[in-house]
């Protein structure tokens, strides 16, 4: 298979400016995996906060290159704190990222997730395929937060949905999809020890948050992104004893990924 290597040098290039820049990264995000994500931003060279208070969140995203809500841990108030973060975002057009975490699987994470896409300006939206199904169609369920649904079975439905809502949607699977209902990309960077651990998908959409804040063009700065963080799977994968040794050797390999190492292992088809 031939990959696109301009793609792989633009990878080299976000991350390049990612480093250089440091942007803060607002996260509205879960319970479960706020240190871990945090720690993520950390290793990349982004700058990570989480503030979910409605006191301070329109305050927060101004300073922010990027607002990321997750609902996971999902309460009504959060929602709030999401809907007033992102009019914030959109108002200074800082970008904004939502990921769905078990959107079909109960009614109210379902209507939540339409509502946040429906009220405000969002760039990109990243999650399995079940979770993408159920924001297009009411019939398309989650087992909790993980997929019963492949990427393929998601495709047609997510270009589909990216055109009509003019919103790019990734997929991430075992080979990542990402579309605006024109250009189609797909990642093929990872290892299925990845899904051993919580967080690894909350972890793909902060740094997609990351490299979205110095990418303007948010198909490329999600391919960019997931083929990065593939690739640190990848190599942790290779020192790795099982999940707790491969948290920590793929967080390093996080770090220590520069831009020729990333160039030269990014796998984007296009």
């Amino acid at each position: 298979m031939i990959f696109d290597e301009e793609l792989a040098g633009k990878a080299a290039e976000n991350l390049k400016i990612i480093r250089e820049k440091k942007p803060l990264i607002h996260n509205i995000t879960n319970f479960v995996v706020m240190n871990y994500t945090a720690n993520v931003l950390l290793a990349i060279g982004a700058s990570p906060v989480m503030a979910h208070a409605q006191e301070e969140v329109e305050e927060m995203v101004s300073f922010a290159g990027a607002l990321v809500l997750n609902i996971g841990t999902l309460a009504p108030d959060w929602i709030e704190s999401m809907i007033k973060a992102g009019r914030k975002a959109n108002v200074l057009k800082i970008p904004v990222i939502l990921d769905p975490v078990g959107a079909g699987a109960t009614t109210f994470r379902t209507e939540s997730a339409r509502r946040l896409i429906n009220e405000l300006s969002i760039k990109v939206i990243r999650g399995n395929a079940s979770e993408v199904l159920s924001i297009a169609r009411k019939e398309y369920g989650t087992k909790g937060v993980d997929s019963m649904h492949s990427v393929d079975d998601a495709s047609d439905a997510a270009l589909a949905l990216a055109k009509e809502l003019g919103i790019t949607l990734v997929i991430t699977g075992e080979i990542d999809l990402i579309t605006d209902g024109e250009r189609i990309l797909r990642v093929h960077n990872g290892h299925q020890m990845m899904g051993r651990l919580t967080g690894t998908g909350c972890a793909a959409t902060a740094i997609i948050g990351a490299f979205l804040s110095v990418d303007n063009d948010p198909v490329t700065a999600s391919a960019t992104a997931l083929a990065y963080f593939g690739l640190a799977g990848e190599i942790g994968a290779t020192t790795a004893n099982g999940p707790g040794s491969f948290m920590t050797a793929s967080l390093d390999a996080l770090y220590n990924i520069d831009e020729t190492i990333l160039k030269g292992g990014a796998k984007i088809q296009s």
